[in-house]
C-alpha cells in the first residue's frame, strides 16, 4: 500500500464521516449539539485535514480546521453549562 493510497482512503473515510453526521442530524435521528454528531465531525473534519494537507489545498484544511473548532467549542460550551445532551 503505498502513501497517497493510505492518505486517499483516509480523506475518503473522512468525507463519509462528515457526510453521515450531516445526514443523521438532518434526518432528526442525532441532534445537533449531540458528543456524537460532533465527535463524527471531528473525527471526519480531522482526516480531511491530513488529506488535504498531504494535497496542499491549503483551503480546505483550513476550512476543516474551522470546523473541528467549531466542534470542540459547541461540546466545551455544551458541557460547560451542564447540557444533558453533549
Amino acid at each position: 500500500m503505498t502513501e497517497k493510497f493510505f492518505i486517499d482512503v483516509l480523506g475518503w473515510i473522512g468525507v463519509a464521516a462528515v457526510l453521515i453526521a450531516y445526514v443523521l442530524v438532518s434526518m432528526k435521528k442525532w441532534p445537533g449539539d449531540s458528543l456524537r454528531y460532533q465527535s463524527l465531525n471531528v473525527l471526519g473534519a480531522g482526516l480531511l485535514i491530513v488529506n488535504s494537507a498531504f494535497y496542499g489545498a491549503m483551503p480546505s484544511v483550513v476550512v476543516n480546521v474551522v470546523w473541528v473548532g467549531i466542534a470542540v467549542v459547541s461540546v466545551a460550551v455544551g458541557r460547560w453549562q451542564g447540557k444533558g445532551k453533549i
